[in-house]
């Protein structure tokens, strides 16, 4: 049989309302009383519902986070980073992976609201009117997008500032001696896509450089998608000597091709990735690439959900992210 606050209350001999003030810090009560309470609640291993609790305080001490994939390495280091930060807050976190599907974010909405979960982070890796259609209709759940997404003023959102990252990669490229320059981008209706090509064409243009059409390739931000792009480039006459490549998963599928096809990196090809997966380091040779830095945007997306849950507002704001640049061997210095 569990312990109730009536066993917590009859071994410290005040009343049940006494134990509550206590645990919930809600009125000033007698040290000694407090030290009789706190020795019971020790005494008989007493665990406070969370739910009861809520119900007294108004708040769960619980996030919920929605991630529509969590395949790629970046992801993952964000998620990680976003649970480190919510325990150091004093908050626990509920992660729903809704694969970008309708129904399933629906549902995950419907059991975080049943939960009473006090906000929610929503990082979304695929475009989806369904997914944004559920959230959106949540209007009184205080919300953080990171990265992307609706533009919905009362959402706060995280975003990173693609188009410096692809302008810092390629200049990067030129900076080393670069003037042939190829880019394999992600799928053009993906934002971040976007930002990196109109990056990389900014810098081009800054550097009076031609950008050669057919060193454009677009592909899907994962492994194979770099892999293909890379064969690809490799199947031309005239090949560029470096490219900047949209995100680390496509570069590791990249390197693969280059050298099961006999082109050294860098010698022969130089390449620069963007998000600084961990993985990234370990790339053979080590990848030179732009790193988001995924604690810093964690941090930064808890402490605006919980600024939020303390000072409710109606109105969103968006905040940036700001990459830099991390350099290691795969880009050769042009002589």
């Amino acid at each position: 049989m569990s312990v109730t606050i009536k066993d917590v209350a009859k071994l410290a001999k005040v009343s049940t309302t006494t134990v509550s003030h206590v645990l919930n810090e809600t009125r000033f009560v007698s040290e000694e009383s407090k030290a009789a309470v706190l020795s019971a609640v020790k005494a008989l291993n007493y665990a406070p519902s969370a739910v009861a609790r809520s119900l007294k305080v108004k708040n769960t001490k619980t996030l919920g986070m929605l991630v529509t994939t969590t395949l790629n390495p970046f992801y993952a280091e964000v998620i990680k980073a976003v649970e480190k930060n919510c325990y150091r807050e004093g908050y626990n976190l509920v992660l729903c992976n809704t694969d970008g599907d309708p129904e399933k974010t629906d549902s995950y909405l419907k059991m975080l609201l049943q939960k009473r979960t006090d906000g929610i982070l929503v990082m979304c890796t695929e475009y989806d009117n369904g997914l944004f259609k559920a959230i959106t209709a949540q209007r009184d759940l205080p919300m953080v997008v990171m990265d992307w997404g609706p533009t919905d003023d009362y959402l706060d959102r995280i975003q990173d500032n693609s188009s410096l990252g692809g302008l810092i990669a390629t200049k990067h490229l030129i900076e080393n001696g670069h003037t042939d320059i190829g880019f394999i981008g992600g799928p053009s209706n993906k934002i971040p896509a976007l930002g990196r090509y109109d990056g990389f064409k900014q810098a081009m243009a800054e550097a009076g450089l031609t950008v050669n059409p057919d060193w454009v390739i677009e592909s899907d931000f994962e492994c194979e998608g770099g892999k293909l792009a890379m064969r690809q480039l490799l199947a031309l006459d005239q090949k560029p000597s470096a490219v900047f490549i949209a995100n680390d998963m496509m570069a590791l599928g990249a390197l693969s091709e280059a050298q099961q096809s006999g082109i050294r990196v860098p010698e022969d090809l130089s390449v620069i990735g963007y998000d600084n997966i961990s993985f990234s380091a370990h790339f053979y040779p080590p990848l030179t690439t732009i790193n988001q830095p995924k604690n810093r945007l964690a941090k930064m997306a808890v402490h605006t959900l919980i600024e939020r849950l303390e000072h409710p507002r109606k109105q969103g704001r968006t905040l940036l992210i700001e990459p830099d640049l991390v350099v290691r061997s795969s880009v050769a210095k042009v002589l």
